[in-house]
């Protein structure tokens, strides 16, 4: 046996007998779970029930030491006989005012920041705007709710008819962004309330380093990973389009049909002005110069295409390939 074989053989046992009895003195010193549940019964069920509370995982808090691994200075506090404030306990909670929310991500971030999720946390609209963790998440929470991500319960669902004990990520969401709770409501929407997709498939909560937290680098990427049938190459590019689907479209809902910003043609319009100077109406003529109105012309339109729509002819308003020949830079059908 070499030298290096013998001190290992002999070292690394006692290094490891040490270290184990280093951390058996440390949590012979701070109080268990069954200390803190004489006075937080409700806070220790919850967080026995929960995914922290389970001993498997070796960085989970139930194997670092149970309440201690978040809540700090717990010794402090029990030897001070409890009650709020007694001991300088660490409380992450969105109701603390007194830490900072730096300090309150802190605590997650010490198990959490290695996540893939969390990559681009320092750049992200919630870390800038002071969102914690806590704010959004409830470290205690079961899951026997299906609430694997231990969303905080935010209130009533905005669906009518709710036929899961499932906890929606847009319930969380809606908390802070009412504005986009309303246009949810609308009639013409993402299927967010029906739980068919969420929030967090197209924005990542966590952080990004894109406009609105989006998991793509444009919004037209984002929307295409979705709609693929609008992606092309085509022959003759609508302009709009490849630029952003928002040029048209409000994602989060609108009232009208395809989520659409304007009813067409008055959508459509907001572009096409191939009538009179300052004409707010359907334009007076066409594309390529023949009249709407009917004059004593043979090759006018009838006046009964006025109360038609756009896309009743143009078809493929997102590309066409059609060739030059049949009119395909109009993106007829």
């Amino acid at each position: 046996m070499s030298c290096r074989q013998l001190l290992r053989s002999a070292l690394y046992p006692a290094l490891f007998a040490f270290l184990a009895l280093c951390s058996a003195a440390a949590r012979a010193q701070a109080p268990g779970p069954e200390v803190c549940a004489g006075c937080h019964e409700d806070k220790v069920a919850s967080y026995a029930a929960s995914v922290h509370g389970q001993a498997g995982h070796p960085k989970s808090p139930a194997s670092n030491g149970g309440c201690v691994a978040c809540h700090a200075n717990a010794a402090e506090h029990v030897k001070a006989g409890g009650g709020r404030g007694a001991g300088g306990i660490v409380n992450p909670g969105p109701d603390n005012k007194k830490m900072t929310a730096a300090a309150k991500s802190a605590i997650c971030l010490n198990c959490h920041e290695t996540s893939r999720e969390l990559g681009f946390w320092d750049s992200g609209k919630h870390k800038q705007n002071d969102v914690t963790c806590t704010n959004c998440h409830d470290p205690h929470v079961s899951t026997m709710r299906d609430n694997t991500k231990m969303l905080r319960n935010m209130g009533p669902l905005i669906s009518v008819y709710t036929t899961t004990e499932r906890q929606p990520i847009y319930q969380v969401c809606v908390s802070c962004h009412k504005d986009l709770r309303a246009q949810m409501n609308k009639p013409s929407h993402h299927p967010v309330i029906e739980g068919k997709i969420s929030c967090a498939d197209c924005h990542n909560p966590h952080g990004t380093v894109t406009n609105a937290m989006v998991r793509a680098e444009t919004i037209r990427d984002l929307c295409l990973t979705c709609h693929t049938d609008k992606r092309g190459p085509w022959i003759h590019e609508h302009p709009p389009v490849e630029e952003n689907c928002m040029n048209c479209h409000v994602p989060h809902g609108s009232n009208h049909n395809r989520m659409l910003a304007m009813k067409p043609p008055q959508l459509c319009q907001e572009c096409h002005r191939t009538g009179a100077a300052g004409a707010t109406g359907h334009p007076a003529v066409l594309v390529d110069g023949r009249p709407i109105q009917a004059p004593a012309s043979a090759n006018a339109i009838t006046a009964r295409f006025q109360e038609g729509g756009c896309v009743n002819c143009h078809r493929q308003i997102h590309g066409s390939n059609a060739p030059p020949s049949a009119n395909g830079q109009f993106f007829v059908r």
